[in-house]
């Protein structure tokens, strides 16, 4: 029998988790991955004698199979009597007066949630054909949630959250985690040293959103120690470490939204940053790519094209308006700072500019993007890429209720006994798909965003538009492949950036959307006769799409005659203006929509949540 593993650190986060226990507290442990928390619960169990009934968060965990059901054998046999009750976690944990544990509770289902609201406040549940059951004095609900995951979670409602309290781990100090490394590797030395200064490392790095926890330290320590004895190294060459550390923590780190990079390149870096330095000169030189060229610390990895930088097409960099530096510096007080010289454009500056004012910020890089200087344009839509992804992402939560528990007959779910026995007749020999499950059933939506770029769209406007296409495409890069948001431009044509079901890789999409400038007539029925068109191959209940425009067209139909095949129609207005927003409302009225008007960047994420929620 393995030994418990021991709690490092965390002494005041355990005093408080343990008097919230003793004082008939439920608890909800927030921690990114491998900072103990599902460790220093079970060391608090064991201390106390409690049991631990465990139960994982998923989006598949009904109330049905966190309460318990009814047998549907001995339903059917004797009706529903106590003994036919097959207990769930929380009844076992309520009857026995345990502790709940409950992993990821940010990805529970709503409707599963708020059957732990009466609880959770008065001790006792009411399940139907069974009766109330009431918990134990011991009885504590624990749970567990990684606040920084964005896939396959949602926020947890206020209902819950207003009856538990919130104890918050990080990550251990250096001194902890190389003990935790240690006694789970049974390694020592100045190999565990490196790992977790690597591991720690990644948490750190500019281009990582989410570093390593401490369990990749320990699986470097354990792979590098032992991919050296397998190549008979005496102590691990560099190009071991390369490898062990590419195993043990690329898979575990996030680049941030925009960073044109891979996790092996990072690794590489730290690599060359924390390498012991007795070791350096006798490590092998690396590798050229594959054409003979410095790789620029870019690590090659599945699906990496070593070459790829920011290509052009053939006639892009000629397409659209361009504004000189005089003109630029003539609508942008900043612009010397950020670009001083011919060609350059500095990120320091750039940065200290949109911390202080992120609308000049945005609108400066906007109008930077069609510069007639070909290497600050070039420079300022590799930029734009990343900066729009990052003003999105805070946009549209992922709302919890787009699924809902409903009757079924795909045999998927928990069987529905009630409605099952409604139609039961014993004497007649029953066929599988007359069975009633109850499972969950998702509202598809496929999302169109028709964005303007007529003459009026420039600077700040043009910024609106990219933050909320970074917002549509952030808000469904997760969802099914087929629902995938289209992005259209149009002015006097229409051009589409990214069809229907077609994912693009975001940064190459707003680098394309913040280069188009557009000029002449606005024809505003042909990009809603376009968007619709996208919208028909998609399998969806609902057919949306989001226009970003004045609505003031000067060429083609009207615009209320072109709105076939879209079920809602939404527009945000850019800066605002009395005609357009008149022009706005009417034409949102006319496609079941709302109409919002968006003058700052921060406008955006709120207006796309009301949209998009």
């Amino acid at each position: 029998m393995t030994s418990p593993t021991p709690v490092v650190g965390l002494r005041r986060e355990r005093e408080v988790l343990t008097v919230a226990l003793l004082t008939g507290r439920h608890v909800v442990i927030e921690g990114p991955p491998g900072t103990g928390k599902s460790t220093l619960l079970r060391s608090i169990a064991r201390d106390t004698g409690q049991e631990v009934v465990f139960v994982e968060g998923n989006a598949e965990l009904t109330p049905a199979r966190l309460v318990g059901q009814f047998d549907p054998s001995q339903v059917l046999s004797s009706g529903y009597q106590p003994d036919s009750f097959v207990d769930g976690p929380l009844i076992t944990a309520m009857r026995t007066g345990g502790l709940l544990y409950m992993e990821e509770l940010n990805r529970v289902p709503e409707e599963t949630l708020n059957v732990l609201i009466t609880v959770l406040t008065e001790g006792e549940i009411a399940v139907p054909r069974l009766g109330t059951v009431h918990a134990g004095k011991d009885f504590r609900l624990i749970a567990a949630m990684n606040p920084f995951d964005a896939v396959g979670t949602a926020r947890v409602s206020q209902a819950i959250a207003d009856r538990m309290c919130r104890v918050v781990l990080g990550y251990q100090d250096l001194e902890g985690e190389r003990a935790i490394t240690a006694s789970v590797s049974g390694l020592a030395g100045k190999w565990v040293d490196l790992s977790v200064t690597l591991t720690r490392a990644t948490r750190e790095h500019r281009d990582v959103r989410m570093g390593s926890s401490v369990r990749g330290a320990i699986d470097l320590s354990l792979v590098l120690t032992a991919l050296a004895d397998l190549r008979a190294e005496a102590s691990p060459s560099r190009e071991t470490a390369r490898d062990a550390a590419y195993a043990a923590l690329s898979g575990r780190i996030r680049i941030t939204d925009g960073v044109d990079r891979t996790a092996e390149s990072v690794i590489d870096e730290l690599l060359e940053t924390h390498w012991p330095a007795e070791d350096a000169e006798t490590d092998p030189p690396e590798s050229p790519d594959a054409d003979g060229g410095d790789n620029q610390g870019k690590a090659p990895s599945p699906g990496h094209n070593p070459g790829f930088q920011q290509r052009s097409r053939p006639g892009r960099e000629q397409a659209g308006r361009t504004q000189s530096r005089e003109q630029i510096a003539a609508n942008h007080a900043a612009f010397e700072d950020v670009s001083p010289e011919l060609g350059e454009l500095d990120g320091e500056a750039f940065d200290a500019l949109a911390a202080q004012d992120a609308e000049a910020a945005a609108s400066l890089l906007a109008d930077m993007a069609v510069a007639t200087d070909a290497e600050l344009r070039a420079a300022a839509r590799r930029l734009a890429g990343r900066v729009f992804i990052r003003l999105g992402r805070v946009g549209p939560a992922k709302a919890r209720g787009t699924r809902r528990l409903g009757p079924s007959r795909r045999l998927d779910g928990d069987l529905d006994l009630d409605r099952t026995l409604e139609a039961w007749d014993p004497s007649v020999s029953r066929r599988p798909e007359e069975l009633v499950t109850r499972t969950w059933t998702a509202h598809r939506r496929a999302v169109c965003l028709v964005v303007d770029i007529s003459g009026s769209m420039r600077g700040l406007a043009v910024a609106l538009a990219a933050v909320a296409a970074a917002g549509v495409v952030v808000a469904n890069e997760n969802g099914p492949p087929q629902l995938q948001p289209s992005v259209l431009a149009f002015g006097a044509g229409v051009k589409v950036l990214q069809a229907q079901g077609v994912r693009r890789p975001p940064e190459e999409l707003l680098s394309d959307l913040v280069a188009l400038r557009g000029h002449g007539t606005t024809d505003l029925a042909a990009g809603l006769r376009e968007a619709s068109k996208q919208l028909a191959g998609a399998v969806a209940d609902e057919r949306m799409v989001v226009l970003l425009s004045d609505c003031l067209h000067t060429a083609g139909d009207e615009p209320a005659d072109a709105l076939g095949g879209i079920d809602r129609l939404h527009v945000l207005v850019p800066l605002g203006g009395a005609e357009a927003e008149t022009a706005a409302a009417a034409l949102a009225t006319r496609g079941g929509g709302r109409a919002q008007t968006v003058t700052r960047l921060a406008d955006v994420a709120p207006a796309l949540t009301r949209i998009l929620a």
